[in-house]
């Protein structure tokens, strides 16, 4: 699993916990729909820290409790 995958899975995740589409976040994030499409489809394989930053606050949490989940902090990335 590369940082990609693993990013492109916690975004998902939390959208369809909280019942939201990829348009919205980047609405309530501040940053283009494209910008997030980039993530999610794995075009963007690196994204900024402020970006991360600014999809955090989206989704009402920190960079911490977004970056701090199992497949994050469990798995060897490949690289890219």
């Amino acid at each position: 699993m590369t940082y990609s995958d693993v990013i492109i899975l916690r975004l998902t995740n939390l959208c369809k916990e909280r019942n939201i589409t990829i348009n919205k976040l980047a609405t309530l994030s501040g940053i283009t729909q494209s910008t997030v499409e980039n993530i999610i489809s794995g075009k963007t394989k690196n994204p900024k820290l402020k970006t991360l930053h600014k999809l955090a606050i989206g989704l009402d949490m920190t960079i911490s409790e977004l970056l701090n989940f199992p497949e994050m902090n469990e798995t060897i990335f490949e690289d890219e």
